[in-house]
């Protein structure tokens, strides 16, 4: 049984109809890669053992050639080599490339020179970090364009973003097909606002929250790079909205209160591990749901909870094909 036909089978006590698949190119489709490095190689882990490569065919290709040139700078440098033990990529709309040097060393002045050197040699942004320590070549944000209202999103080299470059756009859609009857929308786990900065436009005030310091950076860049004035961020995980919802006062909600909103909606879009109680207890107050989910065993486990609601609509979005894992995304209404 493969894993879009094993959901289908999980998920038929909540739902009966059947169920869309957004299907993914098995290559290329990755925006977001991360790799340790060893012995002059990319290490990945399967199953505990190390996996060593010099390239990963389902990256973008903007991230596929600069991994084989990078590979070769480090691997003829003794400086650049030595103590590094992790490399990010991630490329962008304008098929930009920015990369993640990460070392077990104290970073010098003259290896920020080598490092600006290269960034110019291979035309990408450059990030270096040691313990307590970061350094950008170029921009420490970065841009990505969406084609739904020209809007402009952030994010750094240690925030969450979207993966897959196929679907993502589709699955913001998705989700904006879902709404009806907007008011103002409520979201948790908002991230750099991949949903919050596209769904402002339908509704009339978003509260969008997330703990995440970069990412609310990144959000917060955004709503005044695209001149948005209806989002309102605030740094409070997803136990703090609980304890905001239920009276407590936060200084990081600045001029807001929660009173000042009328929801009727809420999206959330967990980690894999998915909902904890308490925000399992807030949806149960709200009429409109949307839950976005990375992991199908939490979902179904968090369906088991959310006894107030009916999932209204489904679909999945293949995010890692060849893989286990599939992206949720759903509207949950609350049972009359």
């Amino acid at each position: 049984m493969n894993k879009f036909e094993k959901f289908k089978t999980n998920i038929k006590s909540h739902f009966q109809n059947d169920v869309n698949i957004n299907l993914s190119p098995a290559l290329n489709y990755r925006n977001r890669c991360e790799f340790s490095f060893s012995k002059g190689s990319y290490v990945m882990y399967e199953n505990n053992k190390k996996i060593y490569l010099k390239s990963f065919k389902v990256a973008s290709v903007e991230i596929q050639k600069t991994m084989t040139l990078l590979l070769d700078k480090i691997n003829n440098s003794e400086k650049l080599k030595n103590k590094l033990f992790q490399i990010n990529f991630r490329s962008n709309s304008s098929n930009l490339v920015t990369t993640s040097l990460i070392y077990h060393k104290k970073i010098t002045d003259n290896h920020i020179k080598l490092i600006d050197k290269l960034s110019n040699e291979l035309k990408i942004n450059i990030i270096i970090r040691s313990k307590n320590f970061c350094y950008s070549s170029q921009n420490y944000f970065f841009e990505y364009h969406l084609k739904l209202n020209n809007l402009v999103l952030y994010q750094t080299d240690n925030c969450f973003f979207q993966p897959n470059k196929f679907l993502l756009e589709k699955m913001i859609t998705k989700v904006q097909d879902f709404i009806n009857n907007p008011k103002d929308l409520l979201e948790l786990y908002c991230g750099v606002g991949t949903f919050s900065l596209p769904l402002s436009s339908l509704f009339n005030k978003v509260l969008a929250t997330e703990n995440n310091r970069n990412a609310i950076q990144c959000l917060n860049k955004a709503i005044i790079k695209n001149s948005i004035s209806n989002i309102s961020s605030a740094r409070l995980s997803s136990n703090e909205v609980y304890e905001l919802i239920n009276g407590k006062k936060f200084n990081r909600m600045k001029q807001n209160e929660i009173t000042d909103f009328d929801f009727s909606h809420v999206l959330v879009d967990p980690p894999r591990s998915g909902l904890d109680l308490n925000t399992v207890n807030i949806l149960n107050n709200f009429e409109n749901v949307i839950y976005i989910s990375c992991n199908q065993n939490t979902y179904i486990r968090d369906m088991n909870l959310l006894k107030s609601h009916n999932i209204e609509k489904i679909e999945l979005f293949d995010q890692f094909p060849n893989t286990k894992h599939l992206e949720i995304v759903s509207l949950l209404h609350k049972k009359n």
